[in-house]
């Protein structure tokens, strides 16, 4: 059985190091543009799925396979899904919804392609269960959502297993805000190789709902990411919710909340309602007593005043400012750029003693309000907004 981690661009790697972490063979996990997929042993692939979707901070959805094949032409798709065995994989009187994509292939129209998926599950379900009339479709009973994908060619069948996106960990409530994902700031983290509990604190002096903080401190405290919410594959009956248990035992497990003497995590915002919801968001995630949350305008935030503020003489300083398009126009964004870059960057661009900086921005947008090159760059996405990280990580004279 094939599990398929869909990612958002970008953030490949950082979902291949979770897998490696709870313990898959590097040879077991293949990567490509946008998806990782883990080759589960057919005997234990039940607990492999429920796994995966408990512990990927990164990924965005885990999928499950039905079948692959190649297909050039409609009639050849058609006849190549409709051979697959959906009578195992819907329930009987279950309602079904596909969606999918295609890239790099002959066949497109997206929805030509549902419908025809549509069309042949139909038909190999009335052939399979004997059914003369229309199948019945009951979403009181259940649904499950289908998804094929069409790269080169190449079709691959699949079954969404996740319900909503794994960057719903469960602990913040929707906003009409313009908050970061958990999955891309759970990576800015990792990306930035902050290694907790050692001589450096984390600190986001604009934190708007916590989610960089809470999630460096859910991933040092080895909490899994999707211990507080549910997932669509338990409601499947062939799979069922025995290995969304097992898979939660093992999860309450490894984390460890013991208390500590020092304190590794830290975010303030000018905004007092900011921080309010940043400490609610934090105690929801189980995490409060980890994380020092306070009201200061980061112009304020000296490395001298941090080093008093932390009790550590190196600080990375890790943030998601609010930019051009999201939450103020494009020249204001560009002056706390250039205001970030003065506090914590010398007048060559290199960082001020006891200091890492990694900021997000649209695209290079950072780079060019400074005028400071980052000393390592990565491309990724927030939604649909390009964007990119930018490390800075060298010290100045």
């Amino acid at each position: 059985m094939k599990i398929v981690c869909t990612t958002l661009f970008g953030l490949e790697k950082p979902t291949k190091d979770d897998l490696l972490a709870i313990g898959y063979d590097s040879s077991l996990i293949t990567v490509t543009d946008g998806v990782v997929t883990l080759n589960a042993p057919d005997d234990s692939w039940k607990n492999d799925l429920a796994r995966v979707n408990m512990w990927l901070r990164h990924a965005e959805r885990v999928f499950f396979t039905v079948g692959e094949f190649d297909a050039e032409s409609f009639e050849e798709y058609f006849e190549n899904v409709k051979k697959l065995d959906w009578d195992y994989f819907i329930p009987k009187d279950y309602a079904f919804i596909v969606n999918g994509f295609s890239r790099k292939s002959k066949l497109y129209g997206i929805s030509a392609l549902q419908a025809l998926t549509k069309k042949a599950i139909v038909d190999n379900l009335r052939e399979k269960r004997g059914i003369e009339t229309d199948i019945v479709e009951d979403q009181d009973k259940g649904v499950v959502r289908i998804q094929f994908g069409i790269v080169d060619d190449h079709v691959r069948m699949m079954i969404d297993s996740s319900g909503a996106g794994l960057h719903k960990r469960g602990y913040r409530p929707l906003t009409h805000e313009a908050p970061i994902r958990e999955t891309l700031a759970s990576a800015m983290v990792h990306i930035a190789h902050f290694k907790p509990f050692g001589c450096e604190a984390l600190y986001d002096p604009f934190c708007g709902s916590g989610t960089i903080a809470i999630e460096a401190a859910l991933a040092a405290l080895n909490v899994a990411p999707g211990k507080l919410r549910n997932f669509a594959y338990t409601d499947l009956p062939y799979i069922g919710g025995q290995p969304y248990r097992k898979a939660l035992d093992e999860a309450l497990d490894f984390e460890d909340l013991s208390p500590m003497d020092d304190c590794f995590f830290f975010g303030s915002d000018i905004d007092p309602k900011a921080v309010e919801s940043s400490v609610r968001n934090a105690k929801s995630a189980g995490v409060d007593k980890f994380i020092r949350f306070k009201v200061c305008d980061f112009n304020k935030l000296s490395p001298e005043v941090l080093i008093q503020t932390t009790c550590f003489d190196r600080n990375l300083i890790i943030t998601n400012p609010p930019y051009g398009g999201r939450l103020m126009t494009p020249e204001e964004a560009d002056a706390i750029y250039r205001r970030i870059a003065r506090i914590y960057l010398t007048k060559e661009g290199k960082c001020r003693k006891g200091i890492r900086l990694s900021v997000i921005s649209p695209d290079d947008t950072f780079e060019k309000a400074t005028g400071f090159k980052a000393d390592k760059r990565y491309k990724l996405y927030n939604g649909n907004i390009k964007c990119q990280l930018n490390n800075y990580f060298k010290l100045g004279e």
